[in-house]
């Protein structure tokens, strides 16, 4: 094809599947899509255009998570309902002053597509958002078709704590693992099933994906999946060094490496790098970094700490390579670094913070993490798509 964007590869996204073929199950329908600018064709073609221009599809409206719709709001920051200046279609927050759709919302429609890239981890929000717009149609007539993407960190690892439902928040409802090794089809009919959701739920499969690859295997184009979310790197350190967030370290926002960069004025770069290499953790390499923030923790700040590098992401183990961060920080400063609250609804549980605390190690509090962990594999099994 002259001119095209597509690489070479045979794999597809479920929202190339839908215009090719299934977007029979949605004509003659009001649709609500719930996207952001993940939701990309192969062919790097916004699904906000393929489905308004589809001459079968009509859509109406549009649904935000988190960062909105087009993708630029920070981390946190709450998005007001608006009009979507590309299109004039009315953009319907699902990250304001309502974290699920309203009945006024959903009267518009009478199926809601949603097609937006996770990151792979139980805390990134948008599997809270489908969640949580699959608990209000439950008893409606309005169905969801969910567009699958793949797990960008791979199909097949699981990893961290499984989350304890006291402690459910929009960073974790249900009782899954931190890295769960799932597709957004996948955890989507999990959470209907086994979770009681029992709305009405089809998922549009991908073709050719492989649970073994990383994202830069499927040969598709890398759309950043939140703003401070930039490459497959940090992706990669993503679901240990968010950890980082719920703590009086900063963990890079503000810095063109979030999630890479790891640092705090009272740190003394080289006594904290010396500490972790002494570790020799499998598949990461550390180097005394220094930078300042622009935004978030330590705005104008000058932090020193260490820069994380995957050498070898097969080996790597991002959760137990997180907690070592802190469990050394928490040795050289004892009376300096502090946990926030939103550790433990990162982790799941106050149990992990609890026995850092206590000066437990790294090695038993990973160890007591399988049991938990073994269940969810047997739950998990049962939703898988692709084998």
């Amino acid at each position: 094809m002259s001119g095209s964007t597509r690489r070479e590869t045979k794999f597809r996204f479920g929202v190339d599947r839908l215009l090719d073929s299934e977007y029979k199950i949605l004509e003659g329908k009001r649709l609500g899509l719930i996207t952001n600018e993940t939701g990309q064709t192969s062919e790097l073609v916004p699904t906000i255009d393929a489905l308004r221009e589809h001459p079968k599809l009509n859509l109406v409206a549009l649904f935000g998570p988190e960062h909105g719709v087009r993708g630029y709001a920070q981390a946190g920051a709450r998005v007001s309902s608006n009009v979507d200046p590309g299109t004039g279609l009315p953009v319907y927050s699902l990250y304001g002053e309502s974290l699920k759709p309203t009945p006024q919302m959903l009267s518009e429609v009478d199926a809601i597509v949603f097609d937006i890239q996770d990151a792979g981890v139980r805390f990134f929000t948008y599997m809270s958002t489908l969640a949580h717009v699959m608990q209000a149609v439950a008893d409606t007539h309005i169905e969801i078709v969910v567009l699958d993407r793949p797990n960008p960190i791979t199909g097949t690892r699981v990893e961290g704590s499984v989350l304890d439902p006291d402690f459910a928040s929009f960073v974790g409802l249900y009782p899954i693992a931190l890295r769960h090794g799932m597709t957004v089809g996948e955890m989507a009919i999990m959470f209907n099933e086994a979770f009681d959701i029992r709305c009405r739920l089809s998922v549009v499969r991908m073709d050719g994906w492989k649970r073994s690859w990383w994202y830069d295997e499927t040969g598709a184009f890398w759309v950043l999946p939140g703003p401070n979310v930039a490459t497959l790197d940090s992706a990669t350190l993503y679901p240990g060094t968010c950890l980082i967030e719920g703590t009086n370290v900063s963990e890079g926002r503000g810095t063109t490496r979030a999630f890479e960069n790891i640092g705090a004025p009272w740190i003394d770069a080289r006594r904290w790098w010396r500490s972790l290499r002494e570790l020799d953790l499998p598949g990461v390499a550390f180097r005394q970094a220094y930078f300042i923030p622009t935004f978030h923790k330590y705005q104008g700040e000058l932090c020193a700490g260490v820069q994380l590098h995957v050498t070898d992401r097969g080996a790597f183990q991002p959760v137990t390579t997180g907690l070592y961060l802190i469990a050394t920080l928490k040795s050289l400063y004892p009376d300096v670094f502090e946990f926030r609250p939103h550790f433990d609804r990162l982790m799941g549980t106050d149990s992990v913070r609890k026995r850092l605390e206590a000066g437990d190690s790294v090695e038993s509090i990973v160890a007591s993490w399988e049991p938990d962990l073994e269940r969810f594999r047997k739950l998990r099994a049962k939703y898988l798509l692709y084998q």
